[in-house]
């Protein structure tokens, strides 16, 4: 896809509705400005709130990649209330307890 784009004044210049859809470009985006090999290239960029940036560490995002494979492989639990979350917890606690002991593992499958 190309698009012509004309410099105005103040050497502004204004994206094509169809580059903007395309990026998900949103007014008050920040687009990082790079020459690479006589090219101007444009990237989006997010800002991230700081007290939000816990969330997009690599650990973090690692963890949120765990998690969706074991919602899409069917490695969850529903339980009615708290209490009934928590001596579930207790017993897998125990379970592991117990093979830690005698040298037995227990993978994700529950096997």
């Amino acid at each position: 896809m190309s698009e012509l784009v004309q410099v105005r004044k103040k050497s502004q210049v204004t994206l094509p509705r169809s580059v903007r859809r395309k990026l998900g470009i949103e007014e008050g985006d920040f687009l990082d400005a790079q020459v690479r090999d006589g090219e101007l290239v444009f990237r989006v960029k997010k800002l991230i709130d700081k007290d939000q940036a816990w969330f997009w560490t690599k650990r973090w995002q690692e963890g949120e990649k765990e998690a969706d494979e074991d919602i899409r492989a069917g490695r969850l639990h529903s339980f009615a209330n708290a209490e009934e979350a928590i001596a579930f917890l207790h017993k897998e606690a125990k379970e592991a307890d117990r093979k830690a002991k005698t040298g037995v593992r227990k993978d994700k499958k529950g096997s």
